[in-house]
């Protein structure tokens, strides 16, 4: 596993802890989640999905950090973005705090999450769902990487109702390599 891999999943771990220790579901996403999989050099986006509760996602996770010695945070109201940054790592790492259903599914369980390396993750399906409605958004080369590899190595794994199909079928015209994948999961399902 390359560094950079290395060290976005020791914050990543350090941060499950914390919000784990106050029962606050996550999972994290963005290339790193690839990375992980592939065990790729290029790795340089991460992002926690966190569940709200009685709280907005943001206090909650601001809460869980407080007076801990290696994050900190920062939050954004024009942007309506909040950053954890973890610190015992130079140069420091930022990992966007991004709340659920409004990225990602709304509740984040089994069903929509997995463990890689002790770390929760966005299922597959959820991680390609997600990636291509940043995609459509975008039009992100790195997003269309990621859709790629992940439906290209791993579209057996991948629950064809967590897709979209318009936006996967958009998808493909735009980027042939994922053509054959995409026809087999539909397939698989009778489609």
């Amino acid at each position: 596993m390359s560094s950079d891999t290395r060290r976005l999943l020791e914050a990543a771990s350090a941060l499950s802890q914390l919000l784990r220790m106050q029962s606050i579901p996550h999972a994290f996403h963005g290339n790193i989640l690839s990375a992980v999989m592939s065990d790729s050099p290029r790795c340089d986006e991460i992002f926690c999905i966190v569940e709200g509760g009685p709280t907005h996602p943001f206090r909650r996770v601001r809460q869980a950090i407080a007076g801990n010695e290696h994050f900190t945070t920062t939050h954004s109201p024009w942007s309506n973005r909040l950053l954890a940054t973890y610190r015992r790592l130079i140069p420091a790492i930022e990992i966007e705090i991004l709340p659920a259903g409004e990225h990602g599914p709304r509740r984040l369980d089994s069903s929509t999450t997995m463990n890689l390396k002790g770390v929760p993750f966005l299922t597959l399906s959820e991680f390609v769902r997600d990636k291509l409605k940043a995609w459509s958004i975008r039009g992100s080369d790195r997003d269309a990487n990621d859709i790629i590899y992940t439906l290209c190595r791993y579209w057996n794994r991948l629950d064809i109702n967590r897709v979209p199909e318009h936006d996967m079928n958009h998808f493909v015209t735009c980027h042939r390599a994922a053509a054959l994948s995409w026809t087999a999961l539909k397939k698989k399902y009778g489609m």
